[in-house]
């Protein structure tokens, strides 16, 4: 398998097979498995070099990747596009040209989704997402490999992402769920439902491996019964204008005690993170026992290990 991810950029999940994902999750356990036997620096990479161009402020993803590529061997160059010609004038498809002959690897934040794209298409190395507007394939799989580690299975897990369901975060479940056969639950208002993209691809993937998506603005009936309740912010970078109108449209779906009561006592509590706490969560669900937070943010780094291993030459 190894061989088949070699040099591949990853821009979304959609682009992957299911046997692809459930390698690279395999691969983020026994990441995570060696690092705990005390076994930090892999040395697969040696020599190697990761660009980190961020256009957005980031902790988990830019520490997970620069620690993760110390740990395999290789060195990082982080920039933001004030930093390089980007900032100038210089055009996407030249600056990929000209870096992607210098290093081995390129993982860019952006905060559109195009950008990756042009950026990939003229890119010599694997180009990661970091993060844009429409997905966050890195942060969904140290989540399912959470998931994995707290209910002790991959399929069929039921997952309930209750907010914003047209978000980067909604749509990376709805992908990666589809591949790994999970009972996916976006709960959402009106006018925030996914992507036909998304819906459709996971309706056709979800034929080989029962995974099941519902999309509903009841949240009653898209809790019940989950796994786990996962939120994410209401407002993200770059919809500043829009953070009134969305509180007010969003202020029903907070997860708070009352929800989670909803979901049942069997369903953990997660989120991204940073959480604007008292807005799409409650602090006392936050910080409960039933919140897997911190774990999702520690396995931002063996999956990050796992996904450079895999796809830098």
């Amino acid at each position: 398998m190894i061989s088949q991810l070699r040099g591949r950029s990853l821009l979304t999940w959609l682009d992957y097979t299911p046997q692809e994902v459930t390698f690279l999750l395999n691969l983020s356990r026994d990441m995570k498995e060696r690092y705990y036997l005390g076994e930090r620096v892999v040395n697969v990479h040696q020599g190697k070099t990761l660009l980190l161009i961020f256009e957005k402020p980031s902790t988990r993803t830019r520490v997970s990747l620069e620690v993760a590529a110390w740990q395999l061997g290789m060195r990082t160059i982080y920039s933001n596009p004030q930093e390089l010609q980007l900032g100038r004038g210089e055009t996407i498809e030249d600056t990929a040209r000209v870096v992607s002959r210098m290093v081995d690897g390129v993982a860019a934040r952006v905060f559109s989704h195009t950008t990756l794209v042009r950026f990939a298409q003229y890119s010599q190395v694997p180009v990661i997402n970091a993060l844009s507007d429409e997905c966050h394939p890195t942060q969904v799989l140290a989540d399912a490999l959470t998931l994995w580690e707290v209910k002790g299975r991959v399929n069929g897990v039921k997952v309930a992402f209750v907010g914003d369901g047209n978000n980067n975060m909604a749509h990376s479940l709805i992908a990666i769920g589809a591949r790994l056969g999970w009972d996916i639950r976006i709960v959402a208002p009106k006018g925030y439902w996914p992507s036909r993209r998304y819906v459709e691809d996971a309706e056709d993937v979800g034929r080989r491996t029962g995974a099941v998506l519902t999309v509903t603005d009841s949240i009653e009936e898209g809790v019940k019964g989950v796994d786990a309740v996962y939120t994410d912010v209401w407002v993200s970078m770059g919809m500043e204008k829009e953070a009134e109108e969305r509180m007010r449209i969003f202020k029903p779906y907070q997860v708070n005690q009352s929800l989670m009561n909803m979901a049942g006592e069997g369903a953990v509590f997660m989120h991204c993170l940073p959480a604007h706490r008292g807005l799409e969560v409650t602090d006392d669900v936050i910080d409960s026992p039933r919140s897997v937070v911190w774990q999702q943010a520690e396995n931002r780094l063996h999956t990050a290990k796992a996904i450079l291993a895999a796809l830098i030459r």
